[in-house]
């Protein structure tokens, strides 16, 4: 019998845990949503429910809580903001009509010297400009390809640059690209004092992380150290993004969960379904101010 107490404690114990993590959770979703000014938040409910926006698109807010993670990065309505390979335009169908009326938007793409897969995704982002003029009319694109396409932006004009997923690619041999010189390109574009936001798959451990990210994983102290070694400063993290439910070990990476479920014949799909989209680290960084 005092087994089955202690049993009956422990379980009500993580039920009790898993509440406490739930409701902080929404109390911190709900304490960032707040942050927003009411201009540009009441332009990110009307772009979340556009309907330029997929239902596919849609579906994956649970995951990625756009709003709240716009609001960490400080978003306002007026700013210019530059978007880094934006691949179809998921954050761009949310970035570009807030911005219209009072901001401006620039994605830069990864332009013809991309990989195929790539160069179809920026046609997808351009499609949805001529298809949507009134919501995209007024993205501008330019092309972050290092070494020689790093002007993302007029120099010293940007308020905010963002970078959702990316830096894993950076650092993959495969992409053959220079990460120190583009977050120095993310550096030169932004004003003084102003923000760089990057969210990306976390690996959790610094020590046991693949240096080539071939897994689709980064860990935040690597992202970090570049964001600093390019003159940035750290300002904030956030748990927004944060999944527990990746173990981050899955046969194909990242790739493995959603929205891709790239998986091998006999892998059970709803295993992956369930986990959701992966464990990702949402990190705010500023470009000092005289700099």
């Amino acid at each position: 019998m005092l087994a089955d107490h202690r049993r009956r404690r422990t379980v009500a114990s993580g039920v009790l845990t898993a509440l406490l993590l739930a409701l902080t959770s929404l109390s911190s979703a709900a304490a960032w949503s707040q942050s927003l000014d009411a201009t540009t938040a009441a332009a990110i409910d009307a772009a979340l429910a556009g309907p330029h926006r997929s239902d596919k698109n849609k579906a994956r807010d649970q995951y990625r809580h756009p709003k709240q993670t716009l609001a960490f990065f400080g978003l306002r309505s007026d700013m210019t903001v530059v978007e880094i390979w934006p691949a179809g335009g998921w954050y761009t169908e949310i970035l570009a009509p807030v911005l219209k009326a009072k901001g401006k938007l620039y994605a830069a793409q990864s332009g013809p010297s991309g990989f195929q897969y790539q160069r179809n995704d920026d046609a997808v982002l351009l499609d949805k400009k001529q298809k949507y003029p009134d919501v995209f009319g007024a993205l501008q694109f330019t092309t972050l390809w290092s070494p020689g396409e790093l002007v993302i932006a007029p120099p010293g004009t940007a308020d905010m640059v963002v970078t959702f997923r990316n830096v894993h690619n950076w650092v993959n041999p495969e992409y053959k690209q220079d990460a120190a010189r583009i977050f120095g390109a993310f550096f030169a574009a932004l004003k003084p004092g102003g923000i760089l936001g990057v969210e990306d798959h976390r690996w959790p451990n610094p020590k046991t992380e693949d240096p080539n990210a071939a897994e689709g994983y980064v860990s935040e102290d690597r992202v970090i150290a570049l964001a600093k070694a390019a003159g940035f400063e750290l300002v904030g993290r956030s748990d927004i993004n944060r999944n527990p439910k990746d173990n981050h070990a899955h046969p194909n990476g990242v790739w493995s969960l959603l929205p891709d479920l790239s998986l091998k014949e006999g892998e059970d799909r709803e295993t992956y379904v369930e986990i959701g989209e992966s464990d990702r680290m949402t990190l705010k960084f500023r470009k000092p101010a005289g700099k």
